[in-house]
């Protein structure tokens, strides 16, 4: 609990600075502002930020006191403001990106999926070469979120070992997969008519890449 509370403030505190570089970077000049350094420095502000908030997920999955809590929301309003905190790390890679989704609304945890595809879209960020995708579809009665880009797509041990529970994280790797194992847990908070929510990863997809889905019944 003690450190969970550490975590929160750390959290928080981060939040914060974000807030302030978005504020600071709208004062700084054009050549400031695209710098790799202060790109490289927001990425890492919200990457972190990003691994706090899924500790604190995984914390209150672990004590079971995390619930989805579901409600409908109007699909594209939901990605467009997603993708929006990250247009300035986007436009700082120099990475186009674009949102394809059809008028649907879908019934989810809005927090905990903003904390999966924020995740995800950071992830992209670092690996992809020019370009993301984002896309919503509706499927075997399923909402389908995904996030591709034009990268070297996920390595085979990665595809091989997708994380459903803490024994499957390979720290021997140099990568938790942290962020798989908490959109997984997250996925499998929701469910509807007998159907659990899931992750899927693979390449190739639409950018030849590596392409991320959270389907959610």
């Amino acid at each position: 609990m003690i450190l969970a509370s550490a975590v929160h403030d750390m959290k928080n505190s981060l939040g914060m600075l974000l807030h302030t570089m978005d504020e600071l970077g709208a004062e700084l000049s054009d050549e400031v502002r695209e710098s790799k350094k202060f790109n490289t420095l927001r990425y890492e502000t919200e990457r972190v930020h990003g691994d706090l908030l899924q500790l604190l997920g995984l914390y209150r999955i672990d004590v079971e006191s995390l619930t989805a809590n579901i409600e409908e929301h109007f699909v594209p309003d939901f990605l467009e403001s997603q993708v929006a905190r990250h247009v300035p790390l986007l436009d700082g890679h120099n990475i186009t990106h674009q949102i394809s989704t059809e008028d649907i609304n879908g019934f989810f945890d809005a927090d905990l999926v903003a904390g999966v595809l924020n995740n995800i879209l950071n992830n992209a960020i670092r690996y992809t070469k020019t370009h993301v995708e984002i896309e919503a579809r509706q499927q075997d009665d399923f909402l389908v979120l995904s996030v591709a880009d034009d990268g070297e797509g996920y390595p085979a041990q990665m595809l091989d070992n997708q994380p459903t529970h803490p024994g499957t994280m390979n720290f021997s790797t140099g990568s938790t997969q942290l962020g798989l194992y908490f959109a997984s847990a997250v996925a499998r908070l929701h469910e509807n008519a007998g159907n659990a929510g899931r992750i899927c990863l693979y390449n190739g997809g639409r950018l030849n890449g590596g392409v991320f889905e959270i389907w959610l019944p």
